[in-house]
C-alpha cells in the first residue's frame, strides 16, 4: 500500500527471467536514490575448477555453464583454446561454427521472445494462458523454436552441451540430404519469425536513454568473427577488449559488473543491430524493411525487436549455407598441445563472450579468464531501472503500471542467470521530507582492471 512517506513495490516469485535475483530501488524526496540488482546465484567457480584439466576437454566442461547458451561458452572456449596452442580451423569448421551459432540464436532468442516475452505484449500472465487465448500463435512460436533445435541437434549434435564441436574440427560431418531437408523446415518457420518481428514493432513501448553498446562486427553480420566496435565510432582487437574493461564488484550482488571505459555500456542483440545492420542478410533487409528504421536505438525494449529480427536473419543465412555447401568428410588429427595464451570472442544471445586463457606446457589450463554478456550489461541494466522509475514517478503513475513496466524492462534485457528457477523480488522504497533538495547518490562500487 501506498502510505504518506512511503512507497513500496514488492514482486515475489516472478516468472520469465532465468535465475534468482532481487532489486531494490531506493526513492527519496521523489527522487530515485539508486538501483540494486542483487543476484543471488551461488557462485559455481568455474574459473578455479577448470584450471588443471587439459586443455582440449575444458570447452565441454565450460559449457555447462549455462542451459540456454551452452553452444556460445562451448564455440568460445575453443577459439581460445585454438588461439593459444596454434591451431586453425578449416574453412568448412569456421562453416559449420556459424551453422552452429545460428540454430543457437533461433532457439534461444526463440526462447526468450515467445515464452518470456509474448505474453506480455499479449496481456496474459504465462504461455500457457496465451496459449488458451491464441493456440494458433503458440503453435508458430513453438515452430521457430523447434526449427532452431533441429538446426543444432543436425550440426552439433545437441542443442545444448553439443558433442560434435571440439578443438580442431567436427567430430561428424552432416550429410547433404539431411541439410536440405533442416532447410525446408528452416524455410517454413521463417514465415513465422517475420511475422513475429511485425508484431514485436508494432507493440515496442516507448523508452530513451542513452548509452554506449559494444559488439562484434563483420561483414555479414555472424557471430563470431570481425573486430570489436563500439557505438562511438571506433574497433578494438579482440586481444585488446580486456584493456578497456574495468571490473565493478557490486558488495550486494553475487555477480560483477563491467564498465568500458569508465562508462556503462550495452551488448547483446541492440548493440549488434545499431552497429551492424547494414550486414544483415538481403533477404532479411527486405523483408523487415519496416522495422530497420528504427535502429539505431536507444531504447532498451528494442532489444526484443533486435532479436526477432535476428531470428530471420540466422534463418536466412542458415538456409543459404545448407543449400549451396557440400560438407565433406575431413581427416580429424588429435591437435598437440603446447604452452601459449589465447583469446576466444563471439556473440552469444545476450551479447560478446570473452575468454582468455593459458594452457602450460602439459596442455593443462593454467589460467582462464570469463566475461559473461549479462554480467557486462549489470550496471546499465540499474541505470535504466533507475531512470524509468524517476520517470514513472515523475508521470504520477501507480503502482501497479510501475511494477509491469520495471517487469517488462528486466526481461527486455534477457538477463541469464544460468538456472532453471526464475524469481524476482523488486522493491521500491520511498521516503518524503519536507525541505529537502532533490540529490541522486551513487552507490558505492569498487572497480578494478
Amino acid at each position: 500500500m501506498h502510505k504518506e512517506g512511503e512507497f513500496d513495490i514488492d514482486i515475489r516469485h516472478l516468472s520469465k527471467i532465468e535465475g534468482h535475483t532481487d532489486l531494490e530501488v531506493k526513492v527519496k524526496d521523489g527522487v530515485v536514490q539508486y538501483a540494486h540488482l542483487k543476484i543471488s546465484e551461488s557462485k559455481r567457480f568455474f574459473t578455479q575448477s577448470v584450471r588443471g584439466k587439459p586443455c582440449l576437454n575444458v570447452a565441454q566442461l565450460v559449457s555447462r555453464i549455462c542451459g540456454t547458451c551452452s553452444l556460445a561458452h562451448l564455440l568460445t572456449c575453443i577459439e581460445a583454446v585454438e588461439d593459444a596452442i596454434g591451431v586453425v580451423p578449416s574453412e568448412q569448421t569456421k562453416i559449420l561454427r556459424h551453422l552452429t551459432e545460428d540454430g543457437l540464436i533461433i532457439r534461444d532468442h526463440a526462447m526468450h521472445l515467445y515464452i518470456f516475452c509474448l505474453p506480455d505484449i499479449m496481456g496474459a500472465d504465462s504461455i500457457l494462458e496465451l496459449a488458451e487465448k491464441n493456440k494458433e500463435l503458440i503453435e508458430k512460436a513453438l515452430e521457430v523454436k523447434s526449427a532452431g533445435n533441429e538446426l543444432s541437434k543436425l550440426i552439433a549434435g545437441r542443442a545444448v552441451h553439443a558433442p560434435y564441436p571440439v578443438v580442431g574440427g567436427y567430430t561428424k560431418i552432416p550429410s547433404s540430404q539431411d541439410c536440405k531437408q533442416i532447410a525446408k523446415t528452416l524455410a517454413h518457420a521463417r514465415e513465422h519469425a517475420i511475422e513475429f518481428v511485425d508484431l514485436f514493432r508494432e507493440t515496442l513501448p516507448s523508452f530513451e536513454r542513452k548509452t554506449h553498446f559494444i559488439a562484434l562486427k563483420n561483414p555479414k553480420y555472424e557471430y563470431i568473427g570481425g573486430e570489436i566496435c563500439s557505438s562511438e565510432g571506433y574497433c578494438i582487437s579482440k586481444e585488446n577488449f580486456w584493456n578497456h574493461l574495468e571490473r565493478v564488484v557490486v558488495p550486494y550482488s553475487q555477480s560483477t559488473g563491467f564498465e568500458f571505459e569508465g562508462k556503462e555500456y550495452m551488448v547483446g542483440a541492440l548493440a549488434r543491430m545499431n552497429l551492424n545492420k547494414e550486414a544483415l542478410h538481403k533477404e532479411t533487409k527486405k523483408d523487415v524493411a519496416g522495422s530497420l528504421p528504427l535502429f539505431p536505438s536507444n531504447n532498451i525494449f528494442a532489444n526484443n525487436l533486435a532479436q526477432a529480427i535476428e531470428i530471420v536473419n540466422s534463418i536466412d543465412h542458415a538456409i543459404e549455407i545448407l543449400e549451396s555447401y557440400d560438407f565433406r568428410q575431413e581427416p580429424y588429427k588429435t591437435p598437440q598441445p603446447k604452452e601459449g595464451a589465447g583469446i576466444g570472442v563471439t556473440e552469444a544471445p545476450r551479447g560478446t563472450l570473452y575468454y582468455a586463457l593459458r594452457v602450460n606446457a602439459q596442455g593443462l589450463i593454467e589460467y582462464i579468464n570469463l566475461v559473461i554478456p549479462t554480467a557486462q550489461n549489470m550496471v546499465n541494466i540499474e541505470k535504466d531501472m533507475a531512470y524509468l522509475v524517476q520517470q514513472g514517478l515523475d508521470a504520477g503513475k501507480e503502482k501497479e503500471e510501475l511494477s509491469m513496466e520495471v517487469e517488462r524492462l528486466v526481461r527486455a534485457y534477457d538477463p541469464c542467470m544460468s538456472c532453471a528457477t526464475h524469481f524476482l523480488r523488486l522493491k521500491i522504497s520511498e521516503t518524503k521530507k519536507a525541505g529537502r533538495p532533490k540529490k541522486i547518490s551513487r552507490p558505492f562500487i569498487f572497480r578494478q582492471r
